[in-house]
C-alpha cells in the first residue's frame, strides 16, 4: 500500500477548491495558528481569541489586530500617523542618501 500525503490544513478539504486556493489557505492558517509576540509583556504567547481580537496567555493583555494575524501593515501605518510620524515609506537607498 502507497504511503499517503500528508497535507496539513487542507486536509478536509480533499481535491476541491483548486491547487492556488489550497496554497493560499495553508498559508493563512498556519499564520493563524502558530504564537505571536506579545507588544506587552515581549512572551511568544498571543492567540487570537475571535475575529481581530488577541490575547496574551501570559500577561491578560487583549488587543484589537488583524482578522488572521495581530499586526497588519496597514494597522503600522495607522499607529505612525497617530503618533504625528511621517508616513511616506522611503526604500533604504533613499533613506541613505538622505543621511549623506
Amino acid at each position: 500500500m502507497p504511503k499517503t500525503k500528508k497535507v496539513g490544513p487542507t486536509r478536509g478539504l480533499g481535491t476541491r477548491y483548486g491547487a492556488t486556493v489550497r496554497k493560499r489557505y495553508i498559508k493563512v492558517i498556519t499564520e493563524l495558528k502558530k504564537p505571536h509576540k506579545c507588544p506587552q509583556c515581549g512572551f511568544v504567547r498571543v492567540k487570537r481569541e475571535s475575529v481581530g481580537v488577541w490575547k496574551c496567555r501570559k500577561c491578560g493583555y487583549t488587543f484589537a489586530g488583524g482578522a488572521y494575524t495581530p499586526v497588519t501593515k496597514l494597522g503600522v501605518v495607522a499607529k505612525r500617523a497617530a503618533k504625528g510620524e511621517r508616513i511616506e515609506e522611503t526604500s533604504p537607498a533613499e533613506a541613505e542618501e538622505e543621511s549623506e
